[in-house]
């Protein structure tokens, strides 16, 4: 655990008071509203018997509670934190440094308030997230012709060996088995709620997933079978107009992609994902209605499995997809990360959009 809770005592003494000392630290989840507020949240406070008390948006999250309008806990805790701008904008001038907790302490920051900052906004720690910026530097190294060798330097890794094992465990694949003549190639597409891995052939788009994904590395692998190659590397006309698309859509202008998709997947599941597709953004359903819509009342596990196979991220809106009492369910990229993609919807849903594109049918 990040932060040792106080005793419940202490923490419902700190509710009723609103007392900011456990912001950020600590969360009180409603059993009688369904809700989680920060502890300083306005609205009337609820019996202790109602409350339990969990250090992080996404435990609360995992308990099936949703964030409070008034309080806002999940936008707090995405806002401005001085910290956080203070060490990326320190990243983003050395991403390719070997940080260290020693180098948090050199630019004045304490670590342990450093690893809940960066947990409760992006789901990783600083290190973690530096980590992986040294992974990309490496990627986009490959992705210019460099050899394994120099691409491990860019990546700032002193051992061979050690590089190619986080290369490794990330795509599932070494970094020399990786040719720019394949019929799929991966690209790197760096987001603010984190990179994510491309895989395009020259005509589609063939998967989208963060790159923390657990089940990443198995996806590349069935595409690899399927291919019946090796996975290649550098970026395609359908990645580069998944690029473009997804910095509209991070920077709340437009939810419309436009990007050929090729799907893969059962003729049910196919089905499942053109009615994710047809979700209006900002809008959420649970699995029963989609599996009422494509005329399967009876299927919603099927439905269920159907959504979490799904490998376009984001383009395939699985995160649009809640549970039938109103509560975020599993998302392969994390709760976390699904509330955040909800609330970007829901600033696109408030403001005027850019001009829609049809959308291909996928193959």
């Amino acid at each position: 655990m990040l932060f040792d809770l106080p005793d419940f005592q202490i923490l419902y003494a700190a509710l009723l008071a609103r007392d900011d000392r456990y912001d950020g630290q600590a969360y009180v989840c409603v059993a009688s509203t369904g809700v989680f507020c920060r502890l300083t949240c306005p609205a009337r406070k609820p019996r202790a018997e109602n409350c339990t008390f969990h250090p992080t948006v996404a435990a609360c999250l995992e308990a099936g509670f949703r964030p409070c309008l008034r309080c806002q806990p999940v936008q707090a805790a995405a806002g401005a934190d001085p910290v956080v701008t203070a060490l990326l904008a320190a990243l983003d001038r050395a991403p390719g440094r070997r940080w260290s907790e020693q180098d948090v302490v050199a630019l004045g920051h304490d670590p342990s308030a450093v690893r809940r900052s960066f947990r409760r906004q992006f789901g990783m720690t600083f290190l973690e997230m530096a980590r992986q910026r040294r992974l990309r530097e490496g990627f986009q190294a490959l992705e210019r012709g460099g050899k394994v060798i120099a691409a491990q330097h860019e990546a700032s890794f002193d051992s061979a060996s050690a590089f190619r094992a986080a290369f490794a465990r990330l795509l599932g694949c070494a970094p020399a088995s990786l040719h720019p003549d394949r019929l799929l190639r991966a690209t790197w597409i760096p987001t603010p709620l984190g990179d994510m891995i491309a895989v395009s052939s020259r005509s589609h788009l063939h998967l989208l997933e963060f790159i923390d994904r657990k089940g990443l590395p198995a996806e590349l692998q069935r595409l690899q079978a399927e291919a019946r190659e090796p996975l290649g590397i550098g970026a395609m006309p359908p990645s580069e107009q998944a690029a473009a698309e997804l910095e509209g859509y991070f920077a709340a202008r437009t939810d419309h992609f436009a990007t050929p998709l090729a799907t893969g997947g059962s003729a049910f599941a196919r089905q499942v994902w053109q009615a994710l597709r047809g979700i209006p953004a900002g809008e959420t359903r649970s699995y029963s209605q989609i599996a009422r819509q494509i005329g399967r009342p009876e299927a919603v596990r099927a439905v269920a499995r159907a959504n979490g196979a799904n490998r376009i991220a984001l383009m395939i809106p699985c995160h649009r997809v809640i549970g039938a009492d109103g509560t975020l369910t599993g998302y392969g990229g994390g709760l976390w990360r699904k509330q955040r993609l909800i609330e970007i919807e829901r600033s696109l849903r408030a403001r005027p959009q850019e001009s829609p594109a049809a959308l291909p049918s996928t193959s």
